[in-house]
């Protein structure tokens, strides 16, 4: 057995690497390490995405936290975020989503937030683990009226509602808004929250049957919410991956605006009301260049971190900010949530578009994006750790930048969940760096294939 958490929980295909058993045992450990020292019968909730193998997992999982005693609040379909959001509203001491975000639907994942909704720290994960690999520590075994019970939450999707619905200043009448809800997690909370908040929503991908979560659809494919902006004739379209923890807009033109222009828009809407903690942004390595250009002409700071949304919310919590994100759309606005959330991610930017009263072409505009190709290297995954101590690849990397005298550059880092590395090449030049992307990524399957 390798690692078991990655840089998102625990994650792999559903009934093969994430089976029930081991679903059982990341019940029965989280509980008892989550809980451990409370003084009363701890309570955590459990929330899913759409993918056939949630019902599976939930119930193995959920047998888990009854074991050592817990009571199992079961909340239904919710976004990621929702879990954050409900553990605290719910004065619960740990929430667990069982989604493996924008992966294909044979996948799932299993990630648990603490009782402040916040996604565990390494030391917590490696303690869990630690258990349910080496037996490090004994858990109890309750019996009798001690066995954990389960309880069902009917109206947490309502609460959750109520919760993004009160995050606008303004409402959202005249707004035409075109939705993609991946046929996942959002597919009824998302519609919900911007009617009540005013806006005239049309809805694409609504229809989850278990399959069919991100197929062709949603964040990661957004052909679908280009055309049907355009169809419908919307003033903005909205595009979430399967857990909504994601969002990557569409302006009226059928333009891309990514998790970059989205904090780029927001952000600078932010400043000029005084509410960006310390006028900076926290961004990662991957941002756009065109990012950098963006602040250093506003006058916004940009801080940058690793890749990985745990670490953008590090850097925000440990130096007080409150606007970060990545170029995926995984953006946090930490005033109103502990983790990235793809529905207050939509409401903050409809929310700019109604106070700026500007189309979201013309508020987009404010970035210039520098071309960025983006390729994945299939290796083994015993050594997509290990592209660094390549002398070949780190020559190669090394040289292009020097061709690039600062008019771009190179990024490669491996997979948190897939035996990939991934190569990202930014210039201005999007054929040659079209070229140099793939002839590298031809080079890192030979050498780590």
């Amino acid at each position: 057995m390798g690692r078991l958490f990655g840089t998102d929980g625990v994650r792999g295909v559903a009934n093969q690497e994430l089976t029930a058993e081991l679903a059982y045992k990341l019940g029965r450990t989280g509980a008892y390490v989550l809980t451990s020292e409370t003084n009363h019968i701890p309570r955590i909730l459990v929330g899913m995405d759409t993918r056939i193998s949630g019902y599976m997992l939930k119930s193995a999982l959920i047998a888990g936290i009854c074991s050592v005693g817990a009571e199992a609040v079961d909340v239904g379909v919710v976004p990621t975020a929702a879990i954050a959001y409900l553990t605290r509203c719910y004065s619960a001491d740990a929430g667990v989503v069982i989604s493996a975000s924008h992966n294909p639907f044979e996948f799932n994942g299993i990630k648990f937030f603490n009782g402040k909704g916040y996604k565990l720290s390494d030391s917590i994960e490696d303690r869990i683990e630690k258990i349910i690999k080496e037996g490090a520590e004994e858990i109890p075994r309750p019996v009798g009226e001690n066995i954990g019970r389960l309880s069902i939450k009917e109206r947490a999707a309502e609460d959750y509602v109520l919760f993004l619905k009160s995050i606008s200043d303004v409402d959202f009448k005249g707004l035409k808004v075109a939705l993609d809800c991946a046929n996942g997690a959002a597919y009824k909370v998302a519609p919900e929250a911007l009617r009540r908040l005013g806006a005239e929503v049309h809805i694409i991908n609504d229809a989850p049957n278990g399959i069919n979560i991100n197929m062709n659809c949603g964040s990661t494919h957004c052909d679908g919410i280009r055309q049907f902006v355009l169809e419908t004739g919307a003033d903005v379209g909205l595009s979430f991956d399967g857990d909504a923890d994601r969002l990557i807009a569409v302006d009226e033109k059928g333009n891309v605006v990514d998790g970059d222009q989205i904090m780029a828009i927001t952000g600078l809407q932010m400043k000029k009301e005084g509410r960006l903690a310390k006028n900076t942004i926290v961004v990662t390595v991957m941002s756009n260049m065109g990012l950098d250009a963006m602040a250093r002409r506003e006058g916004i700071n940009l801080v940058k971190t690793k890749v990985g949304d745990r670490y953008v919310l590090e850097e925000m919590i440990n130096n007080g900010y409150n606007l970060g994100g990545e170029q995926s759309g995984h953006v946090i606005y930490l005033d109103n949530s502990t983790t990235g959330d793809g529905i207050i991610t939509a409401i903050q930017l409809l929310r700019t578009m109604k106070v700026a009263d500007k189309p979201l072409s013309k508020l987009a505009s404010v970035m210039e994006i520098f071309p960025q190709v983006l390729r994945n290297a299939k290796v083994k995954n015993s050594k997509k750790d290990s592209y660094l101590e390549d002398e070949v690849i780190a020559r190669m990397c090394k040289d292009l930048e020097e061709e690039f005298n600062g008019e771009g550059r190179v990024l490669i880092r491996p997979s948190g969940t897939e035996p990939l590395i991934r190569v990202m090449i930014e210039g201005r030049d999007i054929d040659y760096i079209t070229k140099k992307a793939e002839d590298l990524v031809g080079v890192i399957e030979t050498r780590l294939g």
